[in-house]
């Protein structure tokens, strides 16, 4: 039962990130040909709630997946189950998600 569980939480964070991509790439696109310097997107981005709750929420969905993900291709790969895989995929999940919220709070963080 785990298994379709996390098969459904794989699908659905798949399915969550789809605006946050497409955003995030319109964003980038907009701002290359806008000619913006990292300086001045850092000057947009500084003290944005809204930019700061966007990219937590897709570092979220993120992580989950790829999480999951790690836990598929290392149970295929190794056939390591059980406990061990468990604490792989928390632990992945873990290092994805700290990362993650490191990089958004140092782009949208005063």
């Amino acid at each position: 039962m785990l298994d379709i569980r996390l098969y459904m939480a794989q699908r659905l964070s798949a399915m969550v990130m789809v605006p946050f991509v497409f955003v995030h790439l319109g964003v980038m696109v907009y701002a290359i040909q806008g000619g913006l310097s990292a300086a001045e997107i850092l000057g947009r981005t500084q003290g944005s709630l809204f930019w700061f709750l966007f990219y937590g929420m897709f570092v979220a969905a993120v992580s989950l997946h790829a999480a999951i993900g790690l836990r598929v291709i290392v149970h295929e790969v190794s056939g390591l189950r059980g406990l061990s895989l468990s604490a792989l995929t928390w632990g992945g999940f873990a290092i994805f998600f700290f990362l993650g919220a490191r990089a958004v709070t140092a782009v949208t963080m005063i």
